[in-house]
């Protein structure tokens, strides 16, 4: 399903309640007010669709990308918010009841304490919401309590919006737009139920053993999981997966990670990760044989669809190297000949991984290998300072690199200047993967 497919589909969603607002043919009122029911009805079909850009419908993902699913979901949540907190404020007509032959409400605003209660309930939580989201870090909560709490708000948000469009909302006493809120609600609670109880209750039958943690750099480990299950996990080099290690299948304790293993090198999937965080900083001390479960695979960050690219740049920065590093490891595995150059950056040379390996993968692949320190040592003899426009000039502002697919993991204002560069430089956006690996 192409990805136009799918951002007209989520578009006929927002705005169908608007249309069968207007198909009722009821007499219209003042602009203010209708400006108002139809900001309170977009913003309620928002937060509705919200449920459906989770991060984990790999039919959603897999076109567009996680990344851009995931700051989707953050913006478009931030918008619903100032639609839903415009939508009373504009009303223009009185507050009071209304007069027994006005039967379609066309001169009064619906005010009654039960039909206006819950609107007032799912636009106070929706605030809270969102803002628990913007400071999310500096909240000090712990990711897994803060996702709860977020996934709980969002369904009584959904739930107490609705409530409110049914009673006080003049359009939404149509039998046809209360069947289309009861349907998105319905909508939503299946997408809650699919992914924190039915797919971990898939996952119960293919568990997986860490059988290696090894030091791989500066607070970064090699994680290494094998299968307790006959058979493995079809993946294409590049895609990441949520890792849940050492808790039950059913806990929130799981975290987006990058497979840095090549699909043909056997059953094994190996994850490069940095502590940085309340699920990652005690990864060192993993013992060997604790269960871990896999929601895989995910991620567009790979060479799918790109055959016909004739050389491959990978542009990474930190732990950004992952999904570039299976990508690598599977073009060497596979026999694939088409020249390709890494760009590396790192603060300092004890945070660069597989640094041996790639050394290798330089001499028998002919991958041209780029390091980049920010700080480097005495003696460095490679590229110091940053991922800068001058360097990416040097290695690709040329002809015959113009139609390679270049592919980008790394902090986010570090892919945004890639990104410019490479645009400035003819590159074709569709020739540009990118994935990043932290979200606000």
């Amino acid at each position: 399903m192409p990805a136009g497919i799918l951002i007209l589909g989520y578009l006929a969603l927002v705005l169908a309640p608007l249309g069968l607002a207007w198909a009722q043919g009821l007499a219209p009122r003042g602009a203010w007010d209708e400006l108002a029911s139809g900001l309170g009805l977009l913003a309620t079909a928002m937060i509705l669709v919200e449920f459906l850009l989770l991060g984990r419908f790999r039919a959603v993902t897999g076109r567009v990308g996680s990344d851009v699913v995931m700051r989707s979901h953050q913006l478009l949540a931030r918008v619903a918010a100032v639609f839903a907190l415009l939508h009373p404020i504009l009303y223009a007509s009185p507050r009071a009841p209304a007069p027994v032959w006005d039967v379609t409400h066309r001169t009064t605003v619906e005010t009654s304490w039960p039909a206006l209660w819950p609107g007032i309930v799912a636009l106070l939580l929706l605030a809270g919401l969102v803002g628990m989201a913007i400071g999310r870090d500096a909240t000090g909560i712990r990711y897994q309590h803060w996702r709860l709490m977020h996934g709980l708000m969002a369904a009584a948000v959904a739930g107490f919006g609705v409530w409110h469009a049914l009673r006080a909302g003049r359009y939404s006493q149509d039998p046809g737009l209360a069947a289309l809120w009861l349907g998105l609600l319905a909508v939503a609670g299946v997408a809650l139920l699919w992914v924190y109880v039915v797919a971990p209750l898939l996952r119960l039958r293919r568990p997986w053993r860490v059988t290696e943690v090894r030091n791989e750099g500066d607070r970064t480990w090699v994680v290494t999981l094998t299968p307790d299950f006959d058979g493995t996990m079809p993946y294409r080099a590049g895609q990441f997966a949520w890792l849940n290690v050492g808790h039950p299948v059913f806990s929130l304790d799981e975290n987006p990670f990058s497979i840095a293993s090549a699909p043909s090198a056997g059953r094994e999937v190996q994850f490069l990760i940095k502590e940085q965080g309340d699920g990652t900083r005690l990864t060192g001390q993993i013992p060997p044989g604790t269960r871990a479960w896999l929601e895989a695979p995910h991620g567009h960050l790979t060479l799918a669809a790109h055959d016909d690219a004739p050389g491959v740049a990978l542009i990474a920065g930190g732990v950004g190297l992952a999904p570039l590093m299976g990508i690598l490891r599977e073009l060497n595995a596979t026999g694939d000949t088409r020249p390709t150059v890494l760009i590396y950056g790192n603060r300092h040379a004890g945070q660069i991984a597989f640094r041996e390996e790639l050394d290798e993968l330089s001499r028998t692949h002919g991958t041209e290998l780029v390091h980049v320190l920010s700080e480097p040592p005495d003696g460095w003899t490679g590229q110091t300072g940053m991922v800068t426009p001058a360097l990416l000039k040097q290695h690709f502002d040329r002809d015959d690199r113009r139609d390679w697919l270049y592919v980008l993991c790394g902090p986010p204002p570090m892919l945004r200047a890639v990104e410019a560069t490479l645009l400035s430089l003819g590159i074709p956006s569709s020739r540009i993967l990118s994935e990043q690996f932290v979200y606000d």
